[in-house]
């Protein structure tokens, strides 16, 4: 067996590595296809340097374009290395354009896609990332799916065969790096308190690409830091965005620094107060470190989060931002349970085990 694996984003090298690692040790050839989706070193090169994800086989260099000619080039060029490996699989990871290219591409070809991170759904058709996993879920021969929810949703959507419940491989990835994350000492580094800060993230375009939206959410930032200092760090799309409207904070309690590492990101995820963030993989491991967080969106793919009391839907209004807070730093929050709903950190060997059994 023989397996192709597209990547491009930050939280794909993540997912990305725990696998491979899997399937190396299993003695499968594995290929890695870096579409160049994040080409920033600090979004990209930092990632397979901590993690020690192999180099890719191939860089297509494809990024900073629109979704479609982004999804288009990377299609292209994806089909050009199939056709010259003929892999028995190709996986693709979450929901970003390189996901959706690699299926089509894979598809077009007749070669079997495996979905890791499969069935997730927002509900909301706007965001580019819903219209991505919901092709990729259909055209895939075989669907990872983290939690059992996610595969009811894919049976709603008639999706029932070779759909196989394994975990999360984000969880393993926590798991397998919370003792290098913690030797980082990044907490200390920024000089600040255990549990007496809060932790920030923005980057999704339905937030930084509305002028109001992102106003509002710096606003909701200023209100937190009034209570604990909040670090942030900042996307490159975001430093763009706060560099067009002139943002300067009002408090040097709210902190914007560059990029961070997978490894520093973990540290102060597990030693945060709380988190704010409209990241997806970020709300997970909120959950894993079990800290609370505070969504900057309407919707959640990770309803498990909610549902269970350890993640609060904001939206963008600073009050929400605000009653949030005082949720977040409530003790009986914390005291929450937490059951294992996404694995017990063996899901990369299971992606390995159904290749085969697939196969």
């Amino acid at each position: 067996m023989r397996v192709v694996s597209v990547v491009g984003a930050r939280p794909q090298f993540v997912k990305a590595a725990v696998v491979s690692r899997a399937l190396a040790a299993a003695g499968v050839p594995e290929a890695l296809v870096h579409t160049g989706q994040h080409f920033d070193a600090a979004m990209s090169d930092v990632f397979f340097h901590e993690l020690g994800l192999p180099s890719p086989s191939v860089h297509l260099g494809i990024g900073g374009l629109s979704h479609g000619a982004m999804t288009g080039r990377m299609l292209e060029a994806i089909e050009r290395v199939l056709v010259d490996q003929r892999p028995d699989w190709v996986v693709v990871y979450g929901d970003t354009n390189s996901t959706l290219a690699g299926a089509l591409a894979a598809s077009k070809l007749h070669i079997p896609v495996a979905h890791v991170e499969a069935g997730m759904r927002s509900f909301n058709r706007r965001m580019p990332e819903e219209v991505n996993r919901v092709l990729t879920d259909h055209l895939a021969s075989l669907n990872l799916v983290s939690s059992p929810h996610a595969a009811s949703l894919l049976a709603a959507e008639g999706i029932t065969r070779h759909v196989e419940v394994i975990g999360d491989v984000m969880c393993d990835a926590f798991l397998a790096y919370a003792g290098a994350a913690r030797r980082t000492q990044a907490r200390e580094r920024h000089g600040l308190p255990d549990g007496g800060f809060v932790l920030a993230t923005v980057h999704r375009a339905e937030n930084i690409d509305s002028g109001e939206r992102f106003a509002a959410i710096l606003r909701g930032l200023e209100q937190v830091a009034e209570r604990l200092p909040v670090l942030f760090p900042v996307h490159p799309r975001t430093r763009k965005a706060l560099e067009l409207g002139s943002f300067r904070p009002a408090s040097g309690r709210l902190l914007l620094i560059e990029p961070i590492g997978y490894l520093e990101m973990l540290d102060l995820e597990r030693s945060a107060a709380f988190i704010v963030t409209d990241s997806g993989g970020v709300q997970k491991e909120a959950y894993f470190a079990g800290v609370p967080c505070l969504t900057l969106r309407e919707e959640t793919e990770w309803t498990e989060t909610v549902e269970l009391g350890w993640n609060r839907l904001c939206g963008t209004d600073p009050a929400s931002i605000s009653d949030g807070t005082d949720w977040a730093l409530a003790s009986e929050t914390r005291a929450r349970s937490r059951p294992a709903v996404y694995g017990d950190g063996a899901a990369a060997v299971k992606v390995v085990q159904k290749l085969r059994s697939s196969t």
